[in-house]
This record gives C-alpha cells, structure tokens and sequence, in this order.
C-alpha cells in the first residue's frame, strides 16, 4: 500500500470563476490556439463570447471545431488533416469527455501527421508513440470522465465490428486541467445522471483495483464521500446547487486520477465492447452496471478468496455511502449494492436491452471484454460469472 508511484497529472485550477483564467494561460502558449468545444452547452453561453473576446484582446487568433458524438479514429485523423497547414501553440478541449478525448488526441497529432491507427492499443501496428504533442488544455464542462486528468483518449468505431480502443502516452496528459463546477449549470439531467455514475463507477472500481496503494485510496475515499453527498440532489435540482456541482466535479477529477494511477475494473472491461457493438453512452452503461458488477465480484471472492482484501474495502465503501457503521459484512454487502441500485433506478439510467442487446448477442460481448480494465478487477471473473453479470441487466 505505501510503495507506489505516481504518473503525470496536469496542472489543476479548482474553483468557481477559474475558466477566467484560460485565456491568459492559452496566451502564455503563443497567439494561435485551436479550440475544441462540445456540439451545443458551452458556446450556447456567454462563457464562450467572453472567451473570444478575451483572446482577442491578448492578440491570440483561434480556430474552432466541435464535437458531437464520442469520437472515432476517422474523426480524428480527419481532424488533424483539416488542421495540417495551422501551427497551433496550444489546443484547449472544453465539453464533455468526447471533446475532451477529441482534443487530447488532435493535439497529440498535429504535428507528427500519423493516422491515430497507428497508436491504438488493441488494433493496427500498435507504434510505440514518440510526440512531440501540442500542449493541451482541459476545461470539462460535465463531471463524470476525469478525462482532464488523464493520458488516454478512448475512441470508438460503432456497429457488428467496431472497437473502443486507447491512444495512451504520458505526453498526452493535459498541461492545464481548468475545472470550474459553474460551467456545470447548463448540464441536462440526463448528462448528471449517466455522468455522475461514470465517476462514482470508476472511484469504486480504483478503489478495489489491484494496484491500488494509500495514495489513490485516499482520493477514492474522498472522492465517494463528494459523490454521496452531491449527485441525487444535483440530479433532482435541490438545495444548494453550487455546492453539489463542486463536490461533483471534485468527484470527477478525484475518479480521473485513480483511474490513471491504478486502473479500473470489469464494468469498464464491459464497457469496451458495448460502446462498441452498440450504441450504448459510456456513463449509461457504467450506473447500469455497477451495482450488480458490485455483487457478483463480492460473491466471486467470497466463493473462492474469502479472505480478500477487497472485501474490507467493500465494506468501507458501504458505511460511505451508506452513511452507517456494519458489525455484519452480510449486511453491508447487501446495504452497498441495494444503495447503488437504488441510485441506478433513481437517476432513470436504461437497462442493455434498451440499445438491442439480446441474451443471444452476450457470448461477442464477453469474448471482448478482457482488455486493460478486467485486468485490474479485484479478482478474475470467469465467462459464467460475465454472462450472468449482463442478463441481469437485460
């Protein structure tokens, strides 16, 4: 536990009003900067005309480009050819994770002109990565990926033979993560919802990782305690707003460095496929999945490593988000996966069903789940184990 290392993080300003801040750090770059942005939330608000109007008046001419939709490797290299002839000094990714990952990867790039096929895990020649990247700046505008926090973009091809793979380098890690919870307030419910549990999903899943140690233990603990506190009464608009948008972005970052640090678990495992064969969003199908993925690792190590560590960790989590101490590990067990649950069906998130998974297309999914994340699962689930894990989410 206290032998570790700890990659890259970025530069990190946390508060209200930080975004202020980005025009003065794209400057310091240069005067020519590539703005990546979401399809609508950000540049529907005034955050974005003062933006430009504070570029301007530092001398700094920007290109525009938004993202719509999680990114492909298409998108990418498509990106990167419109953008061949620009020398940008820096690349700022302001939205949601798939902007965010956008950017990432543009910036990683510009300058080197390879197809982003080149580098994905998993698919292609798979070449070892040399940079050099175009700094990246990352301004999240949802609480969920903690792609600001991050050295990997996930980008995905959907249909019967798509993938959702990795481009993954320490030089791809963000300069400057800006996270201001105030560009939170124009996140729809649903965007809480399957965001929120995105971070809740990868702080629980850091948490029990296999290569988890005091210091991301730490801020997954912390991390769950904002997480607790915040998401339903954000998600339901009640109390004080602000502070629940806070506590959530701290979450979200918190959930990015664990994740960076020690990896994640078999619902991301999952989540690779499923994103890919269907056209399933990433957060629904973590906050679909968590509770019972919860459950069945808790049985699996009961069953043949009862004297798992992670059992204690489990346990801990329940008096977390429960709010209760637990004599009874039973009860706890039981208590942790009826609150995820309870959460799952408050924040209205859709059963696998809902994007066409059937119980006959399970065997492709399993098939292509064990990459990087169920690597780190706290202990080895067989194919039965999986199968049963996805039919009870049907």
């Amino acid at each position: 536990m206290f032998n570790f290392s700890v990659a890259r993080l970025p530069r990190i300003e946390f508060g209200s009003g930080t975004v202020r801040k980005l025009p003065d750090i794209l400057s310091s770059y240069g005067s020519r900067v590539l703005l990546v942005t979401g399809a609508r939330s950000f540049i529907n608000t005034d955050g974005w005309h003062v933006l430009l109007s504070e570029l301007k008046q530092r001398s700094v001419t920007w290109q525009h480009c938004t993202i719509s939709e999680e990114p492909s490797p298409g998108l990418i290299d498509e990106l990167v050819k419109s953008f061949a002839d620009d020398s940008f000094d820096a690349v700022a990714g302001i939205g949601g994770g798939s902007a965010l990952d956008a950017a990432k990867a543009v910036a990683g790039l510009l300058k080197i002109q390879h197809s982003v096929m080149d580098y994905l895990e998993g698919v292609g020649p798979e070449l070892t990565y040399q940079g050099p990247a175009v700094p990246f700046i990352a301004v999240p505008t949802t609480a969920g990926t903690g792609s600001e926090a991050t050295k990997n973009t996930v980008l995905s091809v959907q249909g019967e033979n798509g993938f959702k793979k990795s481009f993954r380098h320490d030089k791809l890690v963000a300069e400057y993560a800006i996270v201001d919870p105030d560009l939170l307030a124009s996140c729809p419910p649903g965007v809480i919802a399957a965001n929120g549990m995105d971070a809740v999903t990868q702080l629980l899943e850091s948490y029990v990782s296999t290569r988890s140690n005091a210091f991301t233990d730490a801020l997954a603990v912390s991390g769950l305690q904002a997480a607790r506190d915040a998401l339903m009464p954000l998600y339901r608009q009640q109390g004080e707003l602000a502070q629940h948008r806070e506590k959530m972005a701290y979450a979200a970052l918190l959930s990015g460095i664990t994740l960076a640090q020690v990896g994640l678990g078999s619902v991301h495992g999952l989540a690779s496929p499923l994103g890919a064969f269907y056209p399933i969003p990433h957060g629904v199908v973590c906050g679909t999945l968590v509770a019972t993925a919860t459950r069945v690792n808790i049985e699996a190590m009961l069953t043949r490593e009862p004297n798992h560590q992670a059992l204690a960790k489990y346990l801990h989590v329940a008096e977390i988000l429960c709010e209760k101490r637990f004599i009874d590990p039973a009860a706890a067990f039981s208590a942790l996966t009826d609150k995820l649950t309870q959460w799952t069906d408050e924040l209205n998130l859709p059963r696998l069903s809902h994007y066409g998974l059937q119980a006959d297309n399970l065997s492709k999914v399993i098939a292509n789940c064990r990459g990087n994340s169920m690597k780190t699962n706290p202990i080895v689930l067989d194919d039965q184990e999986i199968h049963r894990l996805l039919l009870a989410r049907l």
